[in-house]
């Protein structure tokens, strides 16, 4: 098996496309977005991206202007929205985030999966260091990469 190439799926992929669009923008700040020009930048679905815009409006995370120069913008600084805000906008809110490292239906004591022990060991490391995160800060270091590897090539 090549572990270089392991994936561990916490989040569901409307989520994953949610914190995506999300840094976008946060990361282009200063007018709003077309859903089209970020659908495009991470190769996502046009129509499929609408949607989850949709629900993220909805929860007030971003405003949603139409017409010419219309877009969609962060509904309040990135420094006030954390990745868990993204995730119960587009997840719900479940009791304790239980998340089954194996994707299966439900992870707890009670029903555990092969793993749940190590899991529920390595699980609030993740929801301190990941989903406790601001926009802000992930704009940022998104950045400094995207310059790290510009200067590599």
């Amino acid at each position: 098996m090549d572990m270089k190439h392991l994936h561990l799926n916490i989040f569901s992929e409307s989520t994953k496309h949610a914190i995506q669009a999300m840094i976008y923008l946060a990361t282009f700040k200063d007018k709003p977005a077309l859903v089209s020009s970020i659908a495009e930048y991470y190769s996502i679905p046009g129509f499929y991206l609408s949607k989850i815009v949709q629900i993220l409006s909805k929860n007030n995370l971003i405003n949603s202007t139409r017409g010419r120069g219309g877009g969609v913008m962060l509904n309040k600084p990135a420094k006030k929205i954390f990745i868990s805000d993204i995730i119960i906008a587009i997840e719900g809110k479940k009791e304790n985030m239980e998340m089954c490292v194996y994707g299966l239906d439900i992870c707890s004591d009670s029903v555990p999966c092969p793993v749940h022990k190590e899991w529920s060991n390595i699980k609030p490391v993740i929801k301190d260091k990941i989903m406790n995160q601001n926009l802000d800060y992930l704009s940022k270091e998104l950045l400094k990469k995207h310059a790290a590897l510009s200067e590599n090539d």
